[in-house]
Order: C-alpha cells, then structure tokens, then sequence
C-alpha cells in the first residue's frame, strides 16, 4: 500500500468529505471530541461533500469539510499547512458568522445550534504542550460555561510526536494517521476502529482514480508554489529589512560623526578661550568657571 499525504487538500476533502464512507468522518468526530456512549454521533449530513470537479479549480486558501449532525450541531473541519495572519480572529469571524446565519431576522434565538471547529494544523498555534486542545467561553477563574454554543478543537501535527507502539486511544490513533499516512506502508495492527480502517483504505493511492491522482498531484505542486512565494516574501522582509538596518547604522554613524565633530570644535574653542584669559592674567579658577576645562588642562595651555 502507498498512503496519500493527508495535508493535501484533495486527500483530505476525498476522505474526510466521502459521502459514500460518511463511517470515517463520524469516527473522527468521535474521537477528536472524546465522545463515548449515548452521547456518539452516529450520523452525519456533509454540507460540502467532496467533487472533483470544483476541488481540483479550487483557489481558496481555506480547505474544509463542513457536517451537521440530527441534533443541527454544525462542524467544520480545517486543514492548515502554514499559519495565515490573523488566524485567530479568522476563526472567531468563520465560526460566529455559521452561527449566526443559522436563523433568519426575527427568528427566536433559542432555535440557534453549537458549532464546533476542528483545526488540523502543520504548526504550533497554541503556546501548551497539549496537541490536542479544546478552547470555549468560560468563566476565567472558575471555568463555568454559560455560553456552550462555540466549541474550538486545535490538533497541531508537530507536537504529536507518540510512535506507533505507545498508541492506546483511538483520538492517537486518527492523529498519527494523519501526521504520518504517507510515511506508513501497511495499516497497523493496533487498528480496530472501522471508521479508521476506512480512512486507510481510501487513503491507498493504488485506490484512486487517474483523475483524482492528477488533481492530488497538482495539489502538491501548487502547495510546493505558495509555499516558495511565503519563503521568498520572508527573505525579502529579511534583506529589506538589513538594508534598512544598513542605512540606520549609516545615518546614526554620520550623527555620531557630526555630534563628534562639534564636540572636537568646542572644545578647540574652549581651549583658545582658556589660552587667552590665561596670558591675561586671569585666575585658573575663574577660567575653569568659564569654560568648563579642569585645572590640569589649564596648567598644561
């Protein structure tokens, strides 16, 4: 078997938004949000299922898969290569602006469902060791929730550093496959769960169609291009940036220079100054008054 790399956008549209396995998208629910019981979601409705038609001329930045479940609660799945500015006011804007489009003007709020956001991202966003982490509204002191309606999920791929033997829990095990699918060559044995076998199956590249493979591949080589345009804008800010400092230094130098300069001429003429009232007979002290020169500098005129 060869897996895909589950950061590409088309590998993880096909698989996460596969109505026909919808199995692998309520595992991962599931598991990303530890629930267990009666409380398991056991259907989904894909809002964006996935077409390859559109996937493969899509232009967004933004990759995400977007379900509802029987109880009306929204999700929204994202995958996030790179940290774009103002990621974390995106996400307040994202997450509130499909809340509130759930009603129309004058409709009861009481008629408004949670939203939950899932965010896979290739990069450290949060400043705990957690890899998994679950942000809300709450009180700041005691954690009471009064607001329940927003729900944050954050899975940073490179804090999830557990090898393949230390894998006990199912939410493990979906990361892991996510992190390193394109570095595994068989499923693993420790794999039970039905959802997470499907994602495995339908992540074998020998599985795909042509058509699929080509946008995947072309997928990769417009990640590999933007990509190469953040790291060129970054080496640019950098040499801009030492040019600027350059001309800084340039500048201060020349004020030190000129500073200098007035400083030498200054003492030059305090020196003169001191010289004369000193021929004229002028006590030391006085001329040391005047002019500001110790009286060692005095003696020596």
């Amino acid at each position: 078997m060869q897996f895909v790399d589950m950061t590409n956008d088309i590998a993880f549209r096909k698989i996460f938004g596969n109505e026909n396995r919808k199995i692998i998208l309520i595992s991962f629910l599931n598991a990303v949000l530890k629930l267990e019981g009666n409380s398991c979601i056991v259907a989904v409705e894909i809002i964006n299922p996935y077409q390859l038609p559109i996937i493969r001329n899509l232009k967004a930045s933004i990759i995400d898969v977007r379900a509802r479940d029987k109880q009306g609660h929204t999700y929204i799945i994202e995958m996030q290569v790179s940290e774009p500015d103002g990621l974390d006011k995106r996400l307040l804007y994202y997450v509130s602006k499909d809340y509130s489009q759930q009603i129309e003007s004058g409709q009861q709020y009481t008629k408004l469902r949670p939203v939950i956001f899932i965010g896979i991202f290739d990069f450290l966003f949060t400043k705990g060791n957690k890899y998994l982490s679950h942000h809300a509204v709450c009180d700041v002191e005691d954690g009471e929730r009064i607001i329940k309606d927003m729900d944050f999920y954050f899975i940073e791929l490179p804090k999830f550093n557990k090898p393949l033997p230390e894998l006990e829990t199912i939410t493990d095990k979906w990361i892991h496959f996510i992190k390193e699918a394109e570095n595994i060559k068989v499923i693993p044995e420790n794999v039970d769960d039905e959802g997470l076998k499907a994602a495995y199956y339908e992540a074998n590249k020998y599985s795909w169609t042509k058509e699929d493979l080509e946008a995947y591949d072309y997928s990769e080589m417009r990640e590999q291009d933007e990509r190469g345009k953040f790291q060129l804008a970054q080496r640019r800010a950098e040499e801009r940036g030492e040019k600027r400092g350059e001309e800084r230094g340039e500048e201060r130098g020349e004020k030190r220079g000129e500073k200098r300069g007035e400083e030498l001429g200054k003492r030059k003429r305090d020196l003169e100054i001191a010289k004369k009232m000193k021929d004229r007979g002028i006590p030391n002290k006085d001329i040391s008054d005047m002019t500001g020169l110790s009286a060692e500098e005095i003696e020596k005129l």
